[in-house]
């Protein structure tokens, strides 16, 4: 549970702190200092109420109903797997030109004053922010209660993620971002599939989907729960040893359909053709 949280968190973390140097980058280069402090003002406002948000879904619903617990907990998962399945997806294709988009914006947001650059920072960092904190919801009701692991994971992860983009910034390191984001994305995806399938389970539990007691597999006597391997398969990739059929459906479906979606090759960009400039008209006559 550590390594997947933290893993998630590393890619969440690195994309919002990318998104920070990028801006702060360009504000430094183009001797615009003075905004600086209204970007750092956007970004900690979004991460305020990200962790407010994480921090509500989290402790505010203890006082409810198991079967509304169950309710709200697969309802979160299931939105944190739309939500995870979107970012893997739109920096697959968004890593080459974040960068262009970001600076644009803000070079228009300068010209109108304090409150669009703040805007912009906290555009930049609130939709990641608002990802970690459903995602956070969904992976530590997964991971059950009395456990700090789904917490330590995410700490380890979007620390490691500030570190890396301050080392960024400095020019300390270089990422191939292509590569990061598509790697992490792989496994990203399996653990979505996960998510998705402990998210039908709670709404199993909440009897609002059927099937809770059509199980398409129990191999709980050859792996336990409690056991060295079914907590590591249930740290990384959210497996149970007991599993409805609906669960199993719903995970070869997901990961049958967005994984070779996500695999497949990039279209190439296609140039535009090189215009020639006109001559005139009796230059062919000379």
């Amino acid at each position: 549970m550590v390594f997947s949280n933290a893993l998630i968190g590393l890619r969440e973390g690195l994309e919002a702190a990318l998104v920070v140097v990028i801006l702060v980058a360009f504000l430094v280069k183009t001797d615009r200092r003075w905004a600086l402090k209204w970007v750092w003002a956007g970004v900690g406002v979004a991460v305020v109420l990200s962790a407010g948000l994480a921090a509500f879904l989290t402790f505010g619903t203890r006082q409810l109903s198991f079967e509304t617990q169950e309710l709200i907990g697969g309802t979160a998962s299931i939105i944190a797997v739309a939500f995870v399945t979107g970012m893997v997806f739109w920096m697959r294709s968004a890593a080459r030109t974040i960068s262009g988009e970001l600076k644009g914006a803000l070079d228009k947001a300068l010209a109108l004053g304090p409150l669009p650059i703040a805007l912009v920072g906290f555009l930049g960092v609130g939709r990641e922010g608002l990802e970690t904190a459903i995602f956070f919801y969904a992976t530590a009701e997964a991971a059950g209660a009395g456990t700090v692991q789904p917490l330590l994971g995410w700490i380890i992860g979007i620390g490691s993620a500030c570190i890396l983009g301050v080392l960024m910034y400095r020019g300390a390191i270089k990422i191939n971002l292509a590569k990061f984001f598509r790697w992490t994305g792989i496994f990203l995806v399996l653990v979505a599939a996960g998510i998705l399938a402990y998210g039908i389970h709670d709404l199993q539990e909440a009897a609002f989907l059927p099937g809770l007691n059509s199980l398409a597999f129990d191999i709980s006597h050859v792996i336990a729960p409690d056991g060295w391997l079914g907590t590591l398969l249930k740290g990384t990739l959210n497996f149970t040893p007991a599993t409805t059929w609906l669960q199993a459906i719903c995970w070869v479906a997901y990961v049958a359909i967005v994984l070779p979606l996500f695999l497949r090759p990039a279209k190439p960009t296609v140039a535009e053709p090189t215009r020639m400039p006109a001559q005139p008209a009796d230059a062919g006559t000379r």
